[in-house]
């Protein structure tokens, strides 16, 4: 059984910190990566990281603040989120994709707030 959850999310004042973890576990997957959904928008793509460590970041608002990591021994991927800013507030998701298939699976979520 294939399971993606996240972890970490909760309220923070805006310039401050926050670390999300997401453990999948049932597959072995190549690319990892963190999705956010704001009220009344549509989900994007924040970060994706491979296996091998290879990174991208998808939205330039996010580049130099947000860092995606990831420790394939434990099937677990990370997103660092530094001087967080009131438009950042959302829903993150993660998402891992199979080796085998390439079927992508979520994460149910993690809120993330941000106070001014």
């Amino acid at each position: 059984q294939v399971q993606v959850e996240e972890s970490g999310g909760g309220l923070v004042q805006a310039g401050g910190s926050l670390s999300l973890s997401c453990a999948a576990s049932g597959k072995i997957f190549t690319a990892m990566g963190w999705y956010r959904q704001a009220p009344g928008k549509q989900r994007e793509l924040v970060a994706t990281i491979t296996s091998g460590g290879n990174s991208n970041y998808a939205a330039d608002s996010v580049k130099g603040r947000f860092t995606i990591s990831r420790d394939n021994d434990k099937n677990t991927v990370y997103l660092q989120m530094n001087s967080l800013k009131p438009e950042d507030p959302a829903v993150y998701y993660c998402n891992a994709k199979a080796r085998f298939g390439g079927t992508h699976y979520w994460g149910k979520g993690t809120l993330v707030i941000v106070s001014s």
